[in-house]
Protein backbone atom coordinates (compact mmCIF):
# COMPACT_ATOMS: atom_id res chain seq x y z
CA UNK A 1 0.00 0.00 0.00
CA UNK A 2 1.29 3.38 -0.94
CA UNK A 3 1.67 5.71 2.12
CA UNK A 4 0.14 8.86 2.47
CA UNK A 5 3.97 11.14 2.50
CA UNK A 6 3.95 9.42 -1.35
CA UNK A 7 0.73 10.79 -2.41
CA UNK A 8 0.60 13.99 -0.27
CA UNK A 9 1.29 15.82 -3.36
CA UNK A 10 -0.51 14.23 -5.42
CA UNK A 11 -4.13 14.06 -3.46
CA UNK A 12 -5.97 17.33 -5.10
CA UNK A 13 -4.67 16.04 -8.40
CA UNK A 14 -6.75 12.89 -7.76
CA UNK A 15 -9.75 14.42 -6.49
CA UNK A 16 -10.16 17.17 -9.68
CA UNK A 17 -9.24 14.25 -12.07
CA UNK A 18 -12.35 12.89 -10.45
CA UNK A 19 -14.41 15.94 -10.89
CA UNK A 20 -13.58 16.87 -14.22
CA UNK A 21 -15.73 13.92 -14.89
CA UNK A 22 -18.22 14.99 -12.85
CA UNK A 23 -20.06 16.10 -9.78
CA UNK A 24 -19.65 14.17 -6.22
CA UNK A 25 -19.20 14.22 -2.82
CA UNK A 26 -16.74 13.30 -0.17
CA UNK A 27 -17.50 9.66 0.51
CA UNK A 28 -17.95 8.15 -3.28
CA UNK A 29 -14.86 10.66 -3.88
CA UNK A 30 -13.00 8.48 -1.68
CA UNK A 31 -14.24 5.10 -2.61
CA UNK A 32 -13.28 6.07 -6.24
CA UNK A 33 -10.03 6.83 -5.32
CA UNK A 34 -8.93 3.40 -3.63
CA UNK A 35 -11.19 1.43 -6.24
CA UNK A 36 -8.69 3.56 -9.23
CA UNK A 37 -6.00 2.34 -7.35
CA UNK A 38 -6.56 -1.03 -6.58
CA UNK A 39 -7.23 -1.19 -3.02
CA UNK A 40 -2.91 0.52 -2.53
CA UNK A 41 -4.57 3.73 -1.71
CA UNK A 42 -7.42 3.89 0.95
CA UNK A 43 -7.23 7.69 1.14
CA UNK A 44 -7.84 8.74 4.75
CA UNK A 45 -11.12 10.90 5.72
CA UNK A 46 -9.21 13.98 7.66
CA UNK A 47 -6.75 13.99 4.20
CA UNK A 48 -9.90 14.09 1.47
CA UNK A 49 -11.39 16.90 3.87
CA UNK A 50 -8.53 18.80 4.16
CA UNK A 51 -7.84 18.51 0.41
CA UNK A 52 -11.50 19.93 -0.20
CA UNK A 53 -10.86 22.87 2.14
CA UNK A 54 -7.58 23.48 -0.01
CA UNK A 55 -9.22 23.18 -2.62
CA UNK A 56 -12.32 25.19 -2.08
CA UNK A 57 -9.91 27.65 -0.52
CA UNK A 58 -7.70 28.29 -4.34
CA UNK A 59 -10.90 28.80 -5.60
CA UNK A 60 -10.64 25.01 -7.43
CA UNK A 61 -13.77 23.50 -6.82
CA UNK A 62 -16.94 24.94 -5.19
CA UNK A 63 -19.31 22.58 -2.56
CA UNK A 64 -22.91 23.21 -3.04
CA UNK A 65 -25.77 20.74 -0.68
CA UNK A 66 -27.35 17.93 -2.48
CA UNK A 67 -31.11 17.38 -2.80
CA UNK A 68 -31.27 13.95 -1.41
CA UNK A 69 -34.78 12.94 -0.26
CA UNK A 70 -33.80 10.96 3.07
CA UNK A 71 -31.59 11.50 5.48
CA UNK A 72 -28.86 14.40 5.62
CA UNK A 73 -27.98 16.55 2.30
CA UNK A 74 -24.47 15.97 1.24
CA UNK A 75 -21.97 18.21 0.27
CA UNK A 76 -21.24 17.98 -3.44
CA UNK A 77 -18.11 19.78 -4.54
CA UNK A 78 -18.01 20.72 -8.70
CA UNK A 79 -15.07 21.46 -10.53
CA UNK A 80 -14.13 25.38 -11.46
CA UNK A 81 -12.49 26.33 -14.62
CA UNK A 82 -9.31 27.44 -12.25
CA UNK A 83 -9.92 24.00 -10.91
CA UNK A 84 -9.39 22.43 -14.30
CA UNK A 85 -6.40 24.38 -15.13
CA UNK A 86 -4.79 23.30 -12.17
CA UNK A 87 -4.95 19.96 -12.87
CA UNK A 88 -3.92 20.49 -16.07
CA UNK A 89 -0.79 21.55 -14.74
CA UNK A 90 -0.37 18.71 -12.04
CA UNK A 91 -0.34 16.14 -14.77
CA UNK A 92 2.33 17.90 -16.55
CA UNK A 93 4.05 18.14 -13.49
CA UNK A 94 3.66 14.92 -12.53
CA UNK A 95 4.98 13.66 -15.96
CA UNK A 96 8.03 15.47 -15.68
CA UNK A 97 8.49 13.76 -12.51
CA UNK A 98 7.62 10.28 -13.71
CA UNK A 99 10.54 10.58 -16.13
CA UNK A 100 13.23 11.87 -13.55
CA UNK A 101 12.21 9.42 -10.73
CA UNK A 102 12.45 6.65 -13.69
CA UNK A 103 15.79 7.41 -14.29
CA UNK A 104 17.10 6.42 -10.87
CA UNK A 105 14.46 3.43 -10.36
CA UNK A 106 16.10 0.47 -10.55
CA UNK A 107 14.24 -2.49 -11.45
CA UNK A 108 16.71 -5.18 -10.40
CA UNK A 109 19.15 -4.24 -7.34
CA UNK A 110 20.47 -7.68 -6.81
CA UNK A 111 22.00 -7.84 -10.70
CA UNK A 112 25.36 -5.78 -8.71
CA UNK A 113 25.65 -3.17 -11.48
CA UNK A 114 24.31 -0.63 -8.69
CA UNK A 115 27.33 1.55 -10.13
Amino acid sequence: MLGSDVMRGYNDMLILCLLCEGDSYGYAISREIERRSGGEYPIKETTLYSAFGRLEKQGYIVPYQGSETQGRPRTYYTITDEGRCAYAAKCAEWHVLQTVIDRFAKEDMGNGNDS
